[in-house]
């Protein structure tokens, strides 16, 4: 027997045995895959904790807000008056107030600190400002849609969502030749980067005036017939900033207005139905469940309209009304009493101010722990509740957008192999894969692989394989996966390659 016979003989006879070994290997690999994938799917993938932190975080050079007094953090202040103390003694100290309506810090605070980012100045102030990682156009009393009243006659801004925009518009075009001309300067240093508009966040924190005012000048059937003109305009208001360049939005409904302690001030003895479970006006949340829906509605079409867009929806709704729910068993104080202000009976001084009461003189002054109230002025939060509300809106304390990729290039073995194994072998037979594609789906699973719920959670497409010819997309990404795969070559590689050398061989 020649050498050369006896080397493929040799060759053969390996590979046969090896590669049968391997077959039952791979058998029981896949067989235990298939029987432990549904365990894995539901106790570990879709654990809430655990989803929340599956993908790698997102971060932003600037946050630029729109909205009212709830995301206000001096435009109020710097426009009118300044907000007098106690108004954020509790976290900022100053006796001249934060601009804050507040005993401390927002929401938007909490959403600037999850970013490793400074708070954001006003961009209606003009005395130490900040813009070099954003701007906060939200000033208090603002709605979406503009209202022909006066700040002094019901509290309502002058400066409503439209008007924001605008301001947003003028910033960036003044802010982006004013960088130029100072790039090389320390003033360059309180400016954003002009390439940073695009990577920034947009939130939107607005539309609770909307529904205040409904309430007062509006039956409940005129304020319905409304909703769908205040949600266009804040669509509309969205699609502004995407034409300006802004991609990533983060869109907050509004919260339960029926359960602000200012709603009792002037209401005694309710008819039965008027109240719900908790206490709170039924129809002004029920209102404000409508507003929300129809924001979400709305949303999704944006979507769908701004293609480059990651517009995130937050219900911050079901985290207030949440917290209020659950006040007692956190051991808070009522929820429907305020910290801040002088109301008993028919007589109101409201948070900071003074009047006469029976010929006295009396302060609206807070009370001596606001970290165990949720209403900080009748209208407002206290810190601790908005810092509540903000660990506990979207994915227990997720409160950030979930970051978009627009593929996933995988590479692995039969635990993330979707199809190749079977492209450049033999097909994986049923009962593979018909739990959830209700045919032999080449995986090997029952069903769905952790890599099929990954491309879900990022709502892409399920993976084509590199080595299918048939069907194929590879518009969000490819998978390179074999079932079988090693991180290093295995020896079988090379004596194949030796093999097919000696066949070479004359």
């Amino acid at each position: 027997m020649s050498y050369i016979s006896g080397t493929l003989r040799i060759g053969y006879w390996t590979l046969l045995v090896t590669g049968f070994v391997y077959f039952l290997f791979e058998l029981r690999v896949m067989t235990g895959l298939m029987m432990a994938s549904r365990v894995l799917n539901e106790n570990f993938f879709f654990d809430r904790k655990i989803v929340g932190n599956t993908l790698p975080p997102c971060e932003f050079p600037a946050i630029y807000n729109f909205g009212d007094s709830n995301s206000d953090t001096g435009g109020l202040s710097a426009a009118f008056e300044p907000l007098p103390p106690p108004y954020g003694e509790a976290f900022f100290h100053k006796t001249s107030g934060s601009g804050r309506q507040s005993d401390g810090r927002l929401i938007i605070d909490f959403i600037a600190e999850r970013l490793k980012l400074p708070y954001l100045s006003a961009y209606l102030n003009s005395i130490g400002a900040n813009y070099r990682h954003g701007a906060n156009f939200a000033v208090g009393g603002s709605t979406i849609r503009r209202q022909n009243e006066t700040i002094f006659d019901h509290g309502i801004s002058p400066f409503s969502l439209d008007m924001q925009i605008v301001q947003f518009i003028q910033f960036k075009s003044k802010t982006e030749n004013l960088y130029n001309e100072v790039r090389n300067t320390p003033e360059a240093d309180k400016l954003p980067k002009p390439e940073e508009f695009t990577k920034a966040i947009y939130t939107f924190d607005i539309g609770q005036n909307d529904l205040s005012v409904g309430f007062r000048k509006m039956s409940f059937d005129q304020l319905r017939a409304s909703l769908p003109d205040i949600i266009n305009q804040l669509a509309s208001a969205v699609q502004n900033i995407y034409q300006q360049g802004g991609r990533v939005f983060w869109i907050h409904n509004t919260g339960p207005i029926g359960c602000l302690p200012m709603n009792f001030f002037y209401v005694s003895n309710p008819p039965p139905g008027y109240l719900d479970e908790n206490g709170c006006v039924k129809a002004q949340n029920d209102m404000a469940g409508e507003f929300n829906s129809k924001l979400k509605d709305r949303i999704l079409k944006l979507r769908a309209e701004l293609p480059e867009s990651s517009i995130t929806y937050v219900d911050v709704y079901s985290a207030k009304y949440g917290l209020i729910s659950n006040a007692k068993n956190l051991g808070l104080a009522d929820p429907l009493k305020t910290c801040c202000g002088y109301h008993v009976k028919f007589d109101h001084i409201w948070c900071g101010f003074k009047g006469i009461v029976n010929n006295t003189e009396v302060y609206g002054v807070s009370c001596e722990d606001p970290s165990i109230f949720i209403s900080w002025d009748s209208v407002h939060y206290t810190q601790f509740a908005n810092q509540w509300v903000a660990d506990h809106t979207q994915n227990e304390g997720d409160t950030l957008p979930p970051c978009e990729f627009p593929a996933i290039y995988n590479f692995g073995d039969s635990n993330s192999d979707t199809v190749v194994i079977s492209a450049a072998f033999e097909s994986i037979r049923g009962p593979y894969g018909e739990a959830f594609f209700h045919k032999p789906a080449a995986r090997d699973s029952d069903g769905c692989l952790i890599v099929d719920l990954i491309a879900e959670r990022l709502k892409l497409l399920y993976l084509s394989a590199y080595m299918n010819s048939i069907g194929t997309n590879y518009r969000h990404g490819a998978n390179f996966a074999t079932g079988g795969s090693t991180i290093r070559s295995r020896k079988i590689i090379y004596l194949m390659k030796s093999t097919t050398e000696a066949q070479k061989l004359p």
